[in-house]
């Protein structure tokens, strides 16, 4: 008699759990049903639409780029610049990354708290229970006169708790976990595109520096030739000692550009040893030239209601918009009753023999409901500042887009100015080289003065550093119109990120 009365227990018990979670599941949840916001309208990311073609001038970096609206951006942006040793650094880097390593950490933090609390929601609790004691009672709390005496006592007991969630605010909750979850993940996806993009803008600042420096030093020793030469003719009297000290100066000033310029450099490499993951005295770097790499000359361009979609910051933005959404869900579930269920089924006994015996066992199976009733304020003031976040939320969601469509729109007219600059500095430096080459001319038959080869040399040094910094920035801010895009995350249909980035680690 005993078992079938703890074998009903159970089944009752269980089919009670069944129906609660079935309705559960199927219940409504209050709060808002959070939808995606609008894709702007806009078909163009600038007032005055940029050319669909650039120009183009003679030398590396130097050809015309074409605009493709619409043209799918290959994951791999990268390897566009064709440059083996960029592609094997930025593999190295996403292989080696602290910051990936991080972001990736964030990201299984976030699903394994989804898991977490999706295990206490959805399911009840269960927990088994066992104890032994030794007890002495008096006999005055049984109503008798004489003293107790000592006994062992064993419990052994399952206990069993759930959370009826009937106005879904357990559900709520899981809501913004998993937005939470999508918020990291585009994190991730953002490390990985400023990673990738970092590099490639490093490298292209790291050729520009070498070029500059070798420019300089060419000029250093085409000045040093020409201050031999005036010191001869100091000595024999042909020049005065003015002429002789402005050309050291000259020399002078321009071996005092070299230093900044090795500085910036050493600092470019550091600053790529870090985005490598490894020390600046032990990376094995290799060394990046403008004629090394290779311009783009076709540029995708997506659509702009396909932006909102593609960039990860943008991405990230509406997964924090849609956990704030759910949190004003479970600010509006905590004004309404709260419903708990609780069920145990054991055993005692004073002999730890007889623990499963007939006549030890004990149950008992309960509900309760707790209506918040006055909480100063409390309750209601915590909605409303849900509410608050979510405006919040809302507001950052839209400075993220407006900011994206200013990235993207920043860099088509870059690149569309770069072209005309690189071609204007083109023609500045042929020009300069000319007027140079004249005056050494005039300068070998006593037709001009020292002071206007010193001008010629400055101008034709000017020109040449311009020159170089304008086919760096072509290549540059390509990279910042690949990054702007989104960087093209979403043709990668093997694998995740979290998944390619544990590839290239070995895990």
């Amino acid at each position: 008699m005993e078992r079938m009365e703890v074998t009903r227990i159970v089944c009752l018990i269980n089919l009670v759990l069944f129906l609660i979670a079935s309705f559960t599941l199927g219940g409504c949840a209050v709060g808002p049903d959070f939808r995606a916001p609008a894709l702007p309208g806009t078909k163009s990311y600038t007032k005055r639409p940029v050319a669909t073609e650039t120009a183009s001038a003679t030398g590396a970096g130097g050809a015309s780029q074409r605009f493709v609206q619409g043209e799918e951006i290959p994951e791999q942006w990268w390897t566009l610049f064709r440059s083996p040793p960029l592609d094997k650094l930025v593999r190295q880097a996403l292989a080696e990354s602290p910051t990936l390593s991080a972001a990736q950490a964030r990201l299984r933090e976030a699903e394994e708290n989804l898991r977490a609390r999706t295990g206490a929601i959805y399911y009840p609790g269960l927990d088994a229970n066992f104890s032994a004691a030794r007890q002495k009672i008096s006999g005055a709390s049984s109503g008798q006169p004489a003293g107790g005496g000592a006994f062992d006592l064993y419990n052994a007991s399952v206990r069993v708790t759930y959370l009826f969630d009937l106005f879904g605010g357990g559900r709520r909750e899981l809501e913004s976990l998993a937005s939470r979850v999508e918020y990291h993940n585009f994190q991730l996806e953002g490390a990985y595109l400023t990673l990738t993009s970092n590099i490639v803008t490093t490298a292209v600042h790291e050729a520009s520096l070498r070029a500059e420096i070798r420019e300089v030093r060419d000029i250093v020793a085409l000045e040093g030739k020409y201050l031999a030469l005036t010191e001869q003719q100091f000595n024999l009297g042909g020049v005065s000692r003015s002429i002789l000290l402005a050309q050291r100066a000259q020399l002078a000033q321009t071996e005092a550009t070299l230093p900044p310029l090795e500085k910036q450099l050493a600092l470019t490499r550091h600053r790529l040893a870090l985005y490598a993951g490894g020390l600046p005295s032990e990376a094995d770097l290799p060394e990046f030239t403008l004629e090394s790499l290779h311009l783009p000359e076709e540029l995708p361009v997506s659509v702009p209601s396909s932006l909102v979609r593609q960039r990860p910051d943008i991405r990230a933005a509406e997964g924090l918009l849609h956990a704030a959404s759910a949190q004003v869900g479970v600010a509006t579930a905590n004004l309404y009753p709260q419903i708990n269920l609780t069920g145990s089924l054991g055993s005692n006994s004073t002999r730890i023999q007889d623990l499963f015996s007939s006549g030890t066992s004990l149950w008992s199976l309960g509900a309760g409901i707790l209506q918040p009733l006055f909480h100063g304020g409390e309750l209601t003031a915590r909605r409303r500042a849900a509410v608050a976040a979510y405006d919040q939320a809302a507001a950052q969601y839209r400075e993220t887009v407006l900011q994206a469509f200013q990235n993207v729109a920043d860099a088509l007219r870059s690149i569309d100015q770069d072209a005309l600059t690189l071609k204007a500095q083109s023609a500045a430096e042929v020009a300069a080289r000319e007027a140079l080459d004249l005056i050494q001319a005039q300068l070998q038959l006593g037709a001009v003065n020292y002071l206007l080869l010193l001008d010629a040399q400055r101008l034709y040094l000017l020109a040449r550093i311009k020159l170089e910094q304008s086919r760096a920035a072509r290549f540059a801010d390509t990279a910042v119109l690949f990054q702007a895009l989104g960087g093209g995350w979403w043709n990668r249909t093997s694998m995740s990120t979290a998944e390619a980035v544990a590839e290239l680690r070995g895990k």
